[in-house]
């Protein structure tokens, strides 16, 4: 029998990422390959992308990327759909077979946009309109899932590990300006295809490496604003409290870094900035229910940019690097070699420091 420092156990979950802030476009390719030194970090239950830029044609149309079980299921889905948007094309997400990957489910795109007459009737804003529809579907519609709805991006997610999960979507046919990526180690949540990273709502997703020790404080608190948290694990509920925290409360990307991972109260007292300090005090007292707690590492897509953010205690690894216009995340250096073998400024972020990269306006 091995004994414990003979084996190698990886400290859960593989996350990569990489943004070109002069708003090139990259195929998956490279970033498919960052997730191969990083195999063992994953176990072949969950792999997923998020890419940007990927709908050039269809920017101005929200896109809809659904699992459906059955026909049946689609259908409904469909006529719901129509009577609440107009779909300027709705077709099979193409793959490729191949091995690794079975089971998969229906797997379908729909590019929409909500009806002006069903907006006006509910007075929202379209935005508040399309995540109440996605929180509508997950919830209510037994067998559909809408497990992306943002604007000139998708994600593509299945179970498998990463490497083969691109391969299956055709991912480097695709040029995006940014990528994230994720390779899954579930702990205490199924591996399904629902389950696998990245979690999206409208623009945002989110690749988590950790847990989260605080999921049903948080949880209860985020689902009194019409959330619902249904898709079997913990990370869901992180791009509900971003969504929540910067579309729906105005805070700053910063802002709400310092509400997940916020600063111990010792730590905001030595604070010698008075308004620093007095911010800090405000955003801990406002929302206390939104600390996430545990060990995590998290990248945050975003149109235009990323955020990359570990817990306050840095519990889990990750690792930044540039060249040129781009910047590269992971979990490892290794990673970012892969990406880009000479890679300058190899740095490590401290617990709590929000890393925020983004395109230059007008690139993307």
């Amino acid at each position: 029998m091995k004994r414990e420092g003979e084996i190698r156990i990886p400290s859960g979950c593989a996350i990569a990422a990489v943004i070109s802030k002069a708003g090139k476009m990259m195929t998956g390719e490279k970033i498919i390959k960052a997730m191969e030194p990083m195999h063992d970090r994953s176990n072949g239950l969950g792999g997923g992308f998020a890419a940007y830029g990927i709908y050039p044609d269809y920017k101005d149309f929200y896109a809809f990327h659904m699992f459906f079980d059955c026909r049946d299921t689609r259908k409904k889905c469909e006529a719901f759909l129509k009577e609440h948007f107009e779909i300027v094309k709705g077709e099979i997400i193409p793959t490729r077979k191949i091995p690794e990957i079975t089971d998969e489910p229906i797997i379908w795109r729909y590019f929409v946009t909500p009806l002006k007459s069903v907006l006006a009737d509910l007075q929202l804003d379209e935005k508040e309109f399309v995540a109440r529809t996605v929180v509508k579907i997950n919830t209510e519609m037994s067998g559909s899932y809408v497990f992306s709805s943002g604007k000139n991006m998708g994600t593509f997610k299945a179970v498998g590990f990463p490497e083969d999960v691109g391969k299956f979507y055709k991912l480097d046919e695709y040029e995006g300006y940014s990528w994230t990526a994720h390779g899954r180690y579930p702990t205490n949540t199924p591996g399904w295809w629902g389950g696998a990273h990245p979690f999206t709502l409208l623009d945002f997703s989110v690749v988590h490496n950790g847990e989260i020790s605080s999921y049903d404080a948080n949880r209860r608190f985020i689902e009194m604003f019409g959330y619902k948290c249904n898709l079997q694990t913990d990370t869901e509920v992180i791009t509900y409290i971003l969504d929540y925290l910067v579309r729906r409360q105005g805070l700053t990307l910063g802002e709400a870094a310092s509400v997940i991972a916020a600063p111990f109260w010792s730590t905001i007292e030595s604070k010698t900035d008075k308004y620093d300090k007095e911010k800090h005090k405000y955003l801990r007292t406002v929302f206390p229910n939104l600390l996430v707690t545990g060990p995590f590492s998290i990248v945050l897509g975003f149109e235009g940019g990323l955020m990359a953010l570990n817990d306050r205690l840095k519990l889990r690894s990750m690792v930044v690097g540039e060249k040129d216009d781009k910047v590269f995340i992971a979990s490892e250096e290794a990673a970012i070699r892969v990406m880009e073998p000479e890679a300058e400024n190899i740095w490590s972020p401290a617990g709590g420091e929000p890393v925020i990269v983004k395109v230059k306006e007008g690139k993307f």
